[in-house]
């Protein structure tokens, strides 16, 4: 083995104890000090898997069998255990909550530094520094219950930097971040890497979000097996992501559009080094001003009328202030901006969760101030962001079943409800199994099916795609267009700007508890001020208009959009 390995894989298996095939097939990977590696791949295809391999979680907290040898550090994975294996490898997980340990903020960052009976006063300096690092130090005193998701994740990262280790794994760092945020992280992990010379690992489905800084090699896993290990600039000039089910950068899907023929010596991985010739350029401008652009639909009745609407919590946090809001029936709208600014407060206020101080709720002709939180809840459904907050069952199909049960209707029809509700969902062959063997992301999917089953009038989802694949993603986003063209109105909190983009006509952006721009998709990731005051970021298609002299980067997105709908749609 070369002496700058850090990890080596080779010939690897693993399989699970409760399930009867392998998860794991023959894998051979080495990663080396200092070098920072994506590893990408449709949800279930085993990149989790291989995260908890790394740092000892396999075997500690789940069973299996494995085959091959693993060794990190030079060292045999298995004998080192999960306490010799934290020294080496220090993991930020996708789910936050799983990974707090402190009953304060503070508490938390300092854990490992407790752990290794470092001095109060150097603990003390070195939470500090690194909460300044991460940017929270301003909630270093709050419980993590009491923070964002995207807080949480900063926390859980300086959890993982106040310690002296050999390698930094991420498993989705970016899953319940804000645009803004995600992008800061990505340059802070990169900042890291080369400041400490660790080896980063990043598994992550936002592959265009990853790329804002440079990564020297892309693993691209499917059903166990690595398919793809190499060169960035390769991979985005074959189709092999698309065939794996992962979202390839906006830009690249758009040149492909305009029939433009990627090489890796055009260096398609890194959007500031992209080389385009003055031809490629006009094969661009060629396709934008090729087909008219689509024309706004006529407006639609009001649905929910949202008046001064204004809530202070408890602890003295203005969430809303003075937010008014007309949503229409059948429309499919994203709301939108930074984390903490009130989104999801927001829709607590209208499913009946919290109670503002002022302000009025009306759907359709009903006054929702006169209604209980059970009957908002037959015309209202709402999907949490964190599925481990609403699953109350042990099987998959009771807890899809359960609203339907409680409301009393027929087992026959529950089973066919659910049932169709399951194969939408992509969980219908995991139907009978405990809700406990599934992923975080499979989680999530489970909760979208608990709440599409019922069938409401208006659907409110909390970052629905988070975790999710392209494939699964885009299996859910057509599930809920097709909900939406059959007369349910769908509203979206996100920070998925794609998923804005490609879906919903219509964002609402909050700003410190205020709206602070209610436009089209595009208008808003085309209109710098709205980007920078609200936490998002430009698209790619943005830059990649301005790089092509077309002066007009709002056009040339709903001109994406338009084709890219066309090509779903065949």
């Amino acid at each position: 083995m070369e002496k700058d390995v850090i990890i080596s894989f080779e010939n690897f298996g693993f399989q699970y104890t409760a399930q009867a095939e392998p998860t794991l097939y023959d894998i051979n990977l080495n990663i080396r000090k200092g070098e920072k590696v994506l590893i990408a791949g449709p949800s279930g295809c085993g990149k989790s898997t291989l995260a908890h391999c790394i740092n000892g979680l396999i075997p500690a907290s789940y069973e299996g069998k494995s085959t091959g040898k693993l060794t990190v550090a030079g060292q045999d994975a298995q004998a080192l255990g999960l306490f010799g294996l934290s020294k080496i490898v220090g993991t930020v997980l996708q789910d936050s909550d799983g990974q707090f340990i402190g009953l304060t903020v503070a508490e938390d960052i300092a854990f490992s530094l407790e752990n290794d009976c470092v001095e109060r006063a150097e603990m003390h300096q070195k939470v500090r520094e690194t909460a300044r690092v991460v940017g929270v130090e301003q909630v270093l005193h709050h419980a993590p219950h009491e923070i964002s998701g995207g807080q949480k994740q900063r926390v859980s990262l300086g959890g993982v930097m106040v310690g002296q280790v050999d390698v930094l794994l991420f498993d989705e760092p970016l899953a319940n971040l804000d645009p803004a945020t995600g992008k800061q992280t990505i340059q802070l992990i990169d900042e890291i890497q080369q400041r400490t010379g660790c080896a980063v690992v990043i598994i992550e489905h936002r592959l265009e979000d990853v790329l804002y800084r440079k990564v020297d090699r892309v693993v691209v896993m499917n059903e166990g097996r690595i398919c793809y290990d190499g060169d960035p600039d390769a991979l985005l000039c074959s189709n092999l992501l698309q065939e794996s089910g992962i979202r390839e950068p906006l830009y690249i899907t758009a040149l492909k559009y305009a029939k433009v023929q990627l090489k890796p010596e055009m260096h398609p991985a890194f959007l500031p080094q992209l080389q385009l010739t003055e031809q490629h350029k006009e094969q661009v401008r060629r396709w934008f001003y090729s087909q008219p652009l689509p024309q706004p639909k006529p407006e639609a009745p009001v649905l929910l009328q949202v008046e001064g609407l204004d809530f202070t919590y408890d602890k003295g946090t203005h969430a809303l202030k003075d937010i008014s809001l007309t949503i229409r029936k059948g429309e499919m709208l994203s709301i939108v901006g930074t984390n903490g600014a009130g989104k999801s407060t927001f829709s607590k206020a209208v499913c009946g969760f919290v109670t503002p101080q002022k302000g009025k709720i009306t759907l359709g002709d009903t006054d929702l101030s006169t209604l209980s939180i059970k009957e908002r809840g037959d015309r209202i459904g709402y999907v949490m962001q964190n599925p481990n907050q609403m699953i109350c069952e042990t099987q998959i199909f009771d807890e899809v079943a359960l609203g339907l049960r409680n409301r009393g209707i027929n087992e026959a029809q529950v089973k066919a409800r659910v049932e169709a509700t399951l194969k939408i969902c992509g969980l219908y062959p995991f139907r009978k199994w405990p809700v406990s063997a599934l992923s975080y992301g499979q989680k999530k999917r489970v909760t979208i099916a608990s709440i599409l089953v019922m069938a409401p009038d208006i659907i409110l989802l909390d970052e629905p795609t988070a975790g999710q694949d392209f494939a699964h993603y885009t299996e859910i986003m057509e599930f809920l267009r097709d909900l939406n063209q059959k007369g349910v109105t769908v509203v979206l909190i996100t920070h998925d700007m794609h998923l804005m983009l490609e879906y919903t006509p219509r964002a609402v952006v909050f700003h410190d508890g205020r709206i602070v721009a209610d436009k089209t998709a595009a208008e808003v990731l085309n209109a710098p001020d709205i980007v920078e005051q609200a936490n998002l970021k430009e698209t790619s298609l943005y830059h990649l208009a301005l790089e092509c002299g077309i002066d007009d980067p709002e056009a040339f997105t709903r001109r994406f959009i338009a084709e890219d709908q066309e090509v779903r749609a065949r």
